[in-house]
């Protein structure tokens, strides 16, 4: 049975252009124009439109002409002239013939034969583009059962034209006797083929399949990865991808070596509806050497298996609660510098369960830490199991303000050091107002009670952070008022805002040192904490006494460009001694001057300057630069870091050090690009004594260059790492690249 709609004109519809509108040239086509009909729900019936009908009785022969478009079963048809034998069920479509798959696949053609299913048949002088926009071209080709078998053919995922408009040649394309495309499998097949790059036959195909980039691939091999260095030698990885179902894959890697033995690293990848996670690894056979052999002698290690792990993923059970986790791990200090994994000198693994509400928070966390620096005490490194935090903010008002609770628990072990134990509940009220002369005025009041047991302090190398062993008591309240008084304007065609601000906070005087100190022992002060109620880093320590901060900042926003800037410094209004050791800026009455200033032009310029000032000298204790200019293809980056904080030895986690951080790129026409990178430590043995620095050591240095088109990419790098820790020497690394989209797997 065969309904016919009325031959009326097509009727226009909306929607957003696909990309095939601009780069086929000499189709005019969207999605919604192939054809604007609703699909019929019975799949033995056709819908269609034309501008004019001629009905051959005699024969039973349906002559559709001008802007002809067809339906069936999700099969579209397009084209200025159709001939339908609804005997023989013979479709046979001219001029700009444009036939739409339901898998999403679009074949372009002057001529075409089908059957009314309008997915089968011959086709000559042929383009079929794809899902993903990969193209084949044929002289001639044939559809049966929906798989594609064609003639004299050629694949490419480049378009016929660029961009502007303009003929453009691929860079890189396969020919062949013999193309089948199998939407099934999503694979393409090719027999007596040939790769070409550049116009440049390179090799010869004679049996070759890749997959068609729809459904995530398919299962073989990716291109492989070629690596050169001092450490390994010759490095060849030959990765083989394994589709296991639509969500989940594994990607398995053999690497052989000149210079050490063969290694096999591993990707899982599963997605669930909940959520997602992956694992991946690698493993090998070699020597593990001390990473800081005594009197310099040359490390002579034993040889052992060697490895690392890591894992990591989220889920979302309920619209409230999810479970994260993420986990790195490895056998030795060195593994992960030696086969160039990662260059982290600590591994942070955490778990962690959480519910998240309108108005409340609840998680339940562990964590751990592999340390893997050369001054490092495997013993010493904490776990926290668990970390469990709970916060409600509650809707009635209390004196116009809000309130927030909090109740925190910790436990720190450690395998030879002290253990931690740590409870407390808080109480905070907030109160923000504007006042009628535009004044934003916040008030602050907080109480809090915490609850310690120690042992084995005295395994803790820094007393002021050890506490006294069992159990100790502390309780703390703080008030605090915070006003800012914007003032704003018009100026060079702009809106300019400075804002002065002062804050008073008052804390009773607390027993710090009678408690362990695990969360707050790296101090930094900066514009980002220097208005904070408590500014330690954490909960174990609390900044008592009474103090006021004040300062401004000001705002300039013009076309195109703006200007952030700020300053602040504290003064405390009592004598007595505080815990801020010697070094961090807090340690006396006054503090050090603290600012931060962001400048923006558009996107061609950025420069961001934190700085921190000696208050007596004016002398830079902290000096921090971040500088970039340029567009996205052609751009400069520099950073500079400089800390001359003088903080106490053995005291403080942060050292003294100097270090200048540089990255530029150059784009040569629209695809080629040059690059480079260094990293240098400017860090002096007067700086920081236990420096090895002479005060300009380069630490790392890149250099390469690169093509990267829609269908190709390569590159070379050159590398060169000047650190030796162990068995990760320093050394020449060139790492060459080489990317087809579509191929490899």
């Amino acid at each position: 049975m065969f309904m016919i709609v009325a031959a009326v004109p097509a009727q226009a519809q909306t929607g957003d252009a696909s990309p095939f509108e601009t780069l086929i040239p000499g189709v005019e086509l969207t999605d919604t124009e192939i054809p604007p009909l609703a699909s019929p729900q019975n799949p033995e019936e056709i819908a269609f439109s034309a501008q004019t009908v001629e009905y051959d009785g005699e024969n039973d022969i349906v002559i559709a002409m001008g802007d002809v478009r067809m339906v069936r079963a999700g099969a579209r048809l397009r084209a200025d002239r159709v001939s339908w034998n609804r005997r023989t069920g013979a479709v046979e479509a001219s001029g700009n013939v444009a036939i739409r798959t339901p898998q999403g696949e679009t074949a372009y053609a002057d001529v075409a034969n089908l059957t009314d299913t309008l997915r089968d048949g011959m086709v000559d002088n042929l383009l079929i583009v794809l899902e993903n926009g990969g193209r084949l071209a044929a002289l001639r080709g044939a559809r049966v059962n929906n798989v594609s078998t064609l003639e004299g053919a050629a694949y490419t995922p480049y378009p016929a034209v660029d961009y502007d408009g303009n003929p453009r040649d691929p860079s890189w394309r396969i020919t062949a006797a013999r193309i089948v495309h199998d939407p099934e499998t999503n694979r393409i097949r090719y027999s007596n083929a040939r790769f070409e790059l550049f116009g440049v036959t390179i090799m010869a195909l004679p049996a070759f399949s890749h997959p068609d980039g729809s459904a995530g691939g398919t299962s073989g091999f990716l291109v492989p990865d070629l690596r050169l260095s001092r450490v390994n030698g010759l490095e060849i990885g030959i990765p083989y991808y394994l589709q296991i179902a639509p969500n989940r894959d594994l990607t398995i890697t053999p690497r052989v070596y000149t210079e050490v033995l063969p290694s096999i690293s591993a990707n899982y990848r599963n997605l669930a509806a909940e959520g997602a996670f992956q694992i991946g690894g690698m493993i090998t056979y070699g020597t593990r050497r001390d990473i800081n052999p005594s009197g310099g002698l040359t490390p002579v290690g034993d040889e052992d298996v060697r490895g690392y792990i890591e894992a990591n993923g989220r889920f979302q059970f309920t619209p409230y609660w999810s479970v994260s986790g993420s986990g790195r791990l490895t056998t030795d200090d060195t593994f992960l510098r030696r086969y160039d994994i990662s260059r982290d000198d600590r591994l942070r693994s955490t778990i962690a369960a959480e519910r998240v509400g309108r108005d409340s928070y609840f998680s339940i966390a562990g964590w751990a830490v592999q340390d893997l620096r050369v001054t490092s005490d495997a013993g010493q490194q904490p776990f926290a199991i668990p970390v469990i935090d709970y916060r409600l903010r509650m809707n009635e008002d209390v004196l116009g303000g809000t309130i927030n609770l909090q109740a925190n628990t910790m436990g720190i072990v450690r395998t030879e050091g002290q253990d931690t134990q740590r409870a407390f509940a808080s109480a905070e009220w907030n109160l923000s107002r504007i006042t009628t002369m535009g004044q934003q005025v916040t008030l602050t009041a907080l109480v809090r009670g915490d609850v310690y047991h120690s042992d084995e302090n005295a395994d803790t190398l820094t007393g002021l952070y050890r506490g006294e062993e069992g159990w100790q008591f502390r309780g703390i309240s703080a008030l605090a008022a915070d006003i800012a008084w914007p003032f704003v304007g018009e100026v060079f065609g702009g809106v300019q805002r400075i804002t002065p601000r002062v804050q008073f906070v008052v804390t009773p005087p607390l027993s710090n040192l009678e408690v362990p100190n695990e969360d707050s022992r790296s101090i930094e002060l900066e514009v980002a904490n220097v208005f904070s109620l408590n500014r330690f880093p954490g909960y174990d320590r609390f900044e008592d006494g009474a103090r006021v901060t004040y300062g401004g900042e000001y705002a300039l926003d013009l076309p195109r460009f703006s200007l952030r800037s700020s300053l602040a410094q504290s003064y405390r209004l009592n004598n007595e001694r505080t815990l801020f050791p010697n070094g961090t800026g807090l340690a006396e009455r006054f503090s050090d001057f603290v600012g931060r200033t962001e400048v923006r032009y558009g996107r061609f310029l950025a420069l961001t300057h934190r700085f921190r000032l000696d208050k007596d000298s004016l002398e830079l204790r902290r000096n921090e630069i971040d500088f970039t200019v340029g567009s996205r293809t052609t751009y400069a980056q520099v950073g500079y870091l400089r800390l001359n904080r003088d903080i106490t030895l053995n005291v403080e986690d942060l050292r003294d050090r100097e270090e200048l951080r540089t990255s530029a790129r150059v784009a040569l026409g629209n695809y080629w690009s040059v690059f480079g990178s260094a990293v240098v430590d400017l860090t002096s043995s007067q700086e920081d004594p236990i420096s090895q620095s002479d005060g300009f050591e380069p630490v790392r240095t890149r250099l390469g260059f690169g093509y990267e088109d829609e269908g190709l990419e390569f590159g070379f790098t050159w590398r060169r790492d000047y650190d030796d820790t162990g068995d990760a020497r320093r050394g020449n690394t060139f790492l060459v690249r080489f990317a087809l989209t579509n191929l490899g797997r």
